[in-house]
């Protein structure tokens, strides 16, 4: 006859170290610092963390010239990155939160 393995045989159990209260899960994402490269937006946040966009997954900055990418504002609140027509050839916005 074959014995059945009960639940408690599966499952294994791990001591937790650190409690969910000593974690860090930012609330919002505000820029610090913007960089680009030939392939990516470089974006620094104020709480640390640094997100690499591909310059591919927005077509009107991967089609500009490097100049005029460089021609970029940050909004008053810091969550976006502008480029105005007014002052160069792209228009187009990038809102932070919507790359996390």
């Amino acid at each position: 006859m074959v014995k059945q393995a009960e639940s408690s045989d599966l499952v294994k159990r791990y001591q937790i170290q650190y409690p969910i209260s000593d974690y860090t899960f930012p609330a919002e994402a505000i820029i610090h610092e913007v960089n680009l490269d030939d392939e990516y937006i470089h974006v620094a946040l104020t709480d640390g963390r640094i997100l690499s966009i591909p310059l591919w997954w927005i077509p009107t900055i991967h089609h500009a010239p490097a100049a005029e990418r460089e021609k970029f504002e940050i909004n008053r609140s810091r969550t976006m990155i502008i480029w105005d027509p007014d002052k160069g050839e792209i228009n187009d916005e990038i809102r932070i939160a919507d790359y996390l």
